[in-house]
């Protein structure tokens, strides 16, 4: 299967190129590098077929793009993923999220792409619901311009669907974590707090530290993007989580734990927006995609601090 990845040198890119390439699949990444890596990328051209075109997703001619690699699937991934900055700037949050978006769909209707497999959010698209872990029937409250725009992101690419036959499936994941991700910025609090234990430096949680987030490992939201590409339903939006929810400070204590850091986090007032819980049901994955995660907490964070150590030795 030819196959393009947007955002393909990035945390989860990558680690999807990985599997892509380790399947036998041909591979082109699309990558700005402004958060994502050639190192990252290393393992992947080393075992296979990797072409690798430096362009933003924002400014890329997509026609050309797609004619000159003729990709049977899309896995769309590049985005701006971080919410402060949408609050900040919607204008620039809207141009990757919603209006690269568009401009892909319609180059790719045209240039024999069967499908594209979009990256929505589960953790931030439905907003405050009643009840946990949230399951797709659970209706879209966006309480955020990223929210709103991954929401818009969805549904543009299923009208696309409806007027031209272009498939689509989306992979709304929980809270990545994993080797690879950034342990810089506001985004990414198992890196972050993984680098900054290992270093001995302050860490940070706010409010109570008793927000809970559903972490699922990288390597199974990789599949899951696959799997999606391979069987998944036409329209659908997949939650891709584990349904536990592990607190703030409960997350910093298991991963002190493995960082041999006896060290409680600095506490902080709350911060706004912040949502105070968040979990995602992934049967309807489990049913039509036969997924379900292979990482639990505790080995994928394991195998997590073990990266950052390294990479500090």
């Amino acid at each position: 299967m030819k196959t393009l990845v947007t955002g393909g040198a990035g945390f989860i890119g990558s680690h999807l190129v990985d599997l892509l390439v380790e399947s036998g699949h041909e591979v082109v990444v699309v990558d700005n590098f402004s958060h994502g890596r050639m190192e990252n990328l290393a393992d992947a051209q080393a075992a296979g077929k990797v072409a690798i075109v430096e362009d933003d997703i924002r400014t890329v001619d997509f026609s050309a793009l797609f004619e000159d690699h003729k990709p049977e699937v899309v896995f769309s991934l590049a985005a701006q993923i971080d919410v402060r900055k949408s609050v900040a700037d919607p204008l620039t949050d809207a141009d990757s999220n919603i209006s690269a978006i568009i401009r892909m769909a319609s180059a790719a209707k045209g240039c024999g792409v069967r499908r594209i497999v979009h990256t929505s959010s589960g953790g931030a698209i439905y907003g405050e619901p009643d009840s946990f872990p949230v399951s797709e029937k659970t209706p879209v409250d966006p309480k955020s311009p990223y929210a709103v725009s991954k929401v818009a992101g969805e549904l543009y690419l299923k009208s696309f669907s409806y007027l031209y036959g272009l498939e689509t499936t989306f992979i709304a994941p929980a809270n990545v974590y994993g080797p690879r991700q950034d342990p810089h910025g506001e985004a990414g609090v198992v890196a972050i707090f993984s680098q900054k234990l290992l270093e001995g430096a302050e860490t940070f949680a706010f409010g109570k530290g008793d927000n809970t987030r559903d972490y699922v490992y990288v390597k199974d939201v990789a599949r899951a993007f696959i799997l999606a590409a391979q069987q998944g339903v036409d329209g659908t939006r997949y939650n891709i989580g584990t349904g536990r929810e592990t607190s703030d400070l409960a997350l910093h204590r298991l991963i002190a734990a493995e960082a041999e850091a006896g060290v409680e986090p600095t506490m902080l007032p709350a911060r706004l927006g912040d949502l105070p819980r968040s979990s995602l049901d992934s049967s309807l994955a489990g049913e039509e995609l036969g997924w379900k995660p292979d990482f639990e907490l505790e080995q994928g964070l394991a195998e997590t601090v073990s990266y950052f150590r390294a990479r500090r030795c």
